[in-house]
């Protein structure tokens, strides 16, 4: 077996450090079609409501709704009005600037399990120090202005404590 330890390259190669690696702006379109459950939700959303879908054999809340249930993988059709306050089950607090973000850091995202849902939205959660957030923490929304309501979770600026005791972790501890 013979093993080649030396290339031989062009001389106008030889002592060119190789490319390694190469940085690029990227930009991607792209249209997305909400689907009937999704857009039900988007329109909710937009008149400062959150919209679930209940599963018809695990009873779950689906949420954002999907058309059917992930679990079961059944069709789901019954609508669930659910409250615009709930739990803080996961969060990040951040501390890393990234490209185009306005935010004072550090700050936190937050996985918020509206009450009477199964699965949680992700938002910010503000008006407390980063330090003071925690897993069980009770929040509510905070909703832009009339004028600003969109189709999408935009429309919530963040989430901010009620002042309500903590939820016990067995409430919710198969959310996180």
């Amino acid at each position: 077996m013979t093993v080649v330890t030396d290339l031989v390259l062009p001389e106008a190669l030889r002592g060119v450090e190789p490319v390694r690696g190469i940085r690029t702006p990227a930009h991607l379109e792209y249209t997305f079609t909400a689907g009937e459950a999704t857009s039900r939700f988007l329109r909710g959303i937009a008149r400062r409501k959150i919209l679930g879908e209940r599963c018809g054999v695990c009873h779950k809340v689906i949420l954002p709704p999907r058309g059917s249930c992930p679990t079961c993988g059944v069709p789901t059709s019954e609508q669930v009005d659910l409250p615009d306050h709930g739990i803080v089950t996961t969060f990040c607090v951040v501390n890393v600037k990234f490209s185009g973000s306005a935010m004072e850091l550090p700050y936190v995202c937050a996985t918020v399990l509206p009450d009477g849902g199964d699965m949680g939205l992700f938002g910010l959660v503000q008006e407390i120090p980063f330090d003071q957030i925690r897993m069980g923490m009770r929040v509510e929304a905070v909703w832009v202005d009339d004028d600003e309501l969109t189709h999408d979770l935009a429309s919530i600026k963040w989430w901010r404590p009620t002042g309500e005791p903590d939820a016990d972790y067995a409430s919710y501890r198969e959310h996180v």
